[in-house]
């Protein structure tokens, strides 16, 4: 029964109307799965998602669309520096590979928007699927392992984003499909084309690339061997034999673009052999021992890796693939059904076709080992996890284990044998059954039909079931992307220089994808983080005719999105004149019995205390330079120095030395020991002709505390994000 029903598969005797109907199932089939990614980025993704690398590759994209492959900053590159940017004095380029951005770039110079290629490739790998599954088995196997592709949860996250992944398993794709259909045809071009497309995945992504096309590659070398031995004293090389020509075509022109891979290397790193990723952290690469990103390091033992490999694997089978065990239980049925066809010496009647098929899906089969192992040394596979044993957090739980995409494909291709197996065998019972002698042929197929879409939708019901999980994950960050992006949408900005939070460390981008700049930092809106004094008045002092603003927000930014995010842009400016009046006023509570006033800076401090306040307190400070400050003068002079002081203590000044920072504290105590401290830091400088200050200042509210960053934001706009009697005003006068 199974010798008939994969016979069955196998029959390529389909008639024009049968040929019709296969096509217009896979065209359905792609289509989908191009819709359902539209909608999944456009709905889902609207703001790019929790991975931080879109925005990378985003930029990137447009840097190419500018002709350039690196940014230059000069001075200023801190406060530009994007995420996952190596820095090399004044000029910063992407750690990554410029062949995904490219293909980014396309869709953004033909449509104004990336996501057509998220679509695009959506689509192309879908068929590429029904076309590879089509000359390992037969047309209807291919229809059936794309839909399994293009349904399976990781298939449709990760292809909804801008990232590497699936971009580099279309061209892995392209090359296996090119790659078979010159060992079928013997046509150079197929071989050719073959070549180009692993060139290509090679610069795009070299270890997963060659993880790929390592079972094509052996096939290839093993052909080469097998076609000259007994050629060569005999008739030497000429004519060549045609798996020769065809695999030194393929040879020649991939290693053509590995060469042009190294003229890249060394043109933005100085030396061919240094990847953009490895300037960025050298021991981020494959192989075991210490392995170190940025402050994240490791001791990625064999052991490790096992544990790493063998969760994500599960989590894989379980969560990520097609309709979870029951799909993977289905593909490895598959597996097994095909290579027990495939043993020598069974049906060997020297077919090419059947030969040429034969091979075909062993190397597709050699992807499960190839992939498997060779990502077990890839300490990338301990990272994605947040935990091992819980697969609900990491960048695991809302895109699966990503560096094992390309096990999507035989899978799914396997997954379709076994279904089109079992269809082949339930229809067959159900003819030879007692079925068929109370009704008719059509009525026995009828009910297969009918078995068949019930097992159809009792898989896609799990299918869902796996899906929603990670959706709503991502829909929680989506939520937060969405309110901390309100006031840009609230807004126009133009010629305007806007300083960003940086609450992951000096990084652009990170997490703040959405706020790019342009390759030339000469855009309609400028990003710059906020940093030291110096550098926020050297931004400044860079862009003198511009719009200024400060983003931030209340409420703490970390890597889960459970706490809420309430943001706002203030307009800035920067007041100055020989000497500045300020006044400080805030809310006091009920039953306040004392307040400290505090002004200080780098160690020098001057206070006093307000004993049983009102309702209301007022603090009055002023800043000037000092008449001996500075030799040469100048906004630059580092030798330049100015002091602030409180009114009601004229005498207590606390002195800053050139760019600085002024932190004023206004703490109210209640007899029971509760406090509550209004906290206001101005950037300062002093000038030629007296001081300048960045103003509005950067203003908080802390229970308990002095200092508690994004967490205490004072959002003068939104009274609903503090308490009645919290009112914080500021004034500054020449």
């Amino acid at each position: 029964m199974i010798r008939d029903s994969l016979r069955w598969v196998r029959s390529s005797e389909y008639g024009p109307d049968r040929v019709r109907r296969v096509h217009l199932a896979a065209l359905a089939v792609v289509c989908l799965a191009g819709l359902a990614v539209a909608i999944l980025a456009t709905e889902l993704f609207p703001y790019h998602s929790s991975n931080d690398d879109e925005g990378v590759y985003l930029l990137q994209a447009a840097l190419l669309l500018e002709g350039q492959l690196e940014m230059h900053a000069g001075e200023l590159a801190d406060a530009f520096r994007p995420w996952f940017f190596v820095q090399d004095g004044g000029r910063l380029y992407s750690k990554y590979s410029p062949v995904i951005p490219a293909m980014y770039a396309v869709s953004m110079a033909l449509f104004g928007e990336p996501r057509v290629t998220l679509v695009a490739v959506a689509v192309g790998n879908t068929a590429l699927v029904y076309l590879l599954g089509s000359m390992v088995f037969d047309r209807w196997v291919g229809v059936v392992a794309a839909a399994v592709f293009a349904a399976a949860p990781m298939t449709l996250l990760t292809s909804s984003v801008f990232l590497p992944y699936a971009p580099t398993t279309f061209l892995n794709l392209l090359f296996a499909v090119w790659y078979l259909r010159g060992v079928r045809t013997g046509r150079l071009r197929n071989a050719v084309s073959a070549g180009a497309a692993i060139g290509i995945a090679f610069f795009a992504r070299p270890y997963t690339a060659v993880l790929f096309a390592l079972p094509f590659i052996c096939h290839a070398g093993w052909s080469v061997l097998r076609s000259v031995r007994g050629r060569w004293w005999q008739r030497g090389f000429r004519p060549l034999p045609d798996p020769v020509r065809r695999n030194v075509a393929t040879a020649a022109i991939g290693l053509a673009l590995v060469g042009l891979t190294l003229a890249y290397n060394a043109r933005v790193t100085g030396s061919p052999l240094t990847f953009p990723y490895a300037a960025f952290a050298p021991l981020d690469g494959p192989g075991f021992g210490h392995r170190e990103l940025l402050d994240h390091s490791l001791e990625y033992t064999p052991a490790v890796a096992l544990e790493a490999n063998g969760a994500a694997l599960w989590y894989f089978a379980t969560r990520w693939f097609t309709a979870g065990l029951l799909g993977t239980g289905t593909a490895l049925l598959g597996t097994a059904v095909a290579l027990w066809r495939w043993l020598p010496g069974r049906d060997a009647d020297g077919e090419r076709e059947r030969q040429s098929d034969r091979t075909a899906g062993l190397l597709v089969a050699a992807l499960f080992g190839s992939v498997t192992l060779g990502n077990v040394a890839f300490w990338g596979n301990y990272n994605v996890h947040a935990g091992i044993a819980d697969p609900t957090t990491g960048l695991l739980s809302k895109f699966g284990p990503f560096y094992h995409f390309d096990l999507l494909v035989p899978l799914s291709i396997f997954a379709g044998f076994a279904v089109a197996v079992g269809f082949r065998r339930c229809r067959d019972a159900a003819l030879r059954s007692r079925i068929a002698a109370v009704a008719s042929p059509r009525t026995a197929r009828a009910l297969v039909l009918s078995a068949l879409l019930v097992s159809v939708l009792v898989a896609g019901a799990a299918n869902a079931a796996l899906l929603s999980a990670p959706v709503e994950r991502n829909a929680a960050h989506t939520e937060r992307f969405e309110s901390a992006y309100e006031p840009f949408e609230d807004r126009d900005l133009e010629n305007a220089l806007v300083f960003l939070p940086a609450p992951y460390g000096q990084w652009q981008n990170h997490p703040f994808q959405a706020l790019r700049n342009d390759g030339g930092l000469d855009g309609e809106v400028v990003y710059a983080l906020e940093g030291s004094p110096e550098r926020d008045f050297a931004v400044l002092d860079a862009y003198p005719n511009r719009d200024y603003y400060r983003y931030t927000y209340q409420g703490a930014w970390t890597a889960t999105p459970d706490d809420e995010i309430v943001a706002q842009i203030e307009p800035l400016s920067v007041r100055s004149g020989e000497r500045l009046e300020g006044t400080t006023t805030v809310g006091i509570a009920s039953r306040v019995d004392r307040v400290r006033v505090r002004l200080e800076n780098d160690g020098e401090v001057a206070g006093y205390t307000v004993a049983n306040p009102d309702s209301e307190l007022s603090i009055g400070w002023s800043l000037e330079r000092d008449a001996a400050g500075g030799r040469n003068g100048g906004k630059n002079a580092t030798d330049a120095r100015g002091s602030v002081a409180l009114n009601r203590s004229p005498n207590e000044t606390v002195s800053f030395d050139g760019a600085d920072e002024i932190v004023l504290t206004i703490t109210q105590v209640q007899p029971g020991g509760a406090t509550y401290t209004y906290r206001q830091e101005v950037t300062v400088r002093p000038t030629e002709d007296g001081v300048e200050a960045i103003w509005p200042p950067e203003r908080t509210g802390c229970r308990l505390a002095t200092d508690c960053g994004t967490e205490g934001t004072y959002l003068p706009d939104r009274p609903e994000t503090h308490s009645q009697w919290e009112t914080f005003e500021t004034r500054l006068e020449e």
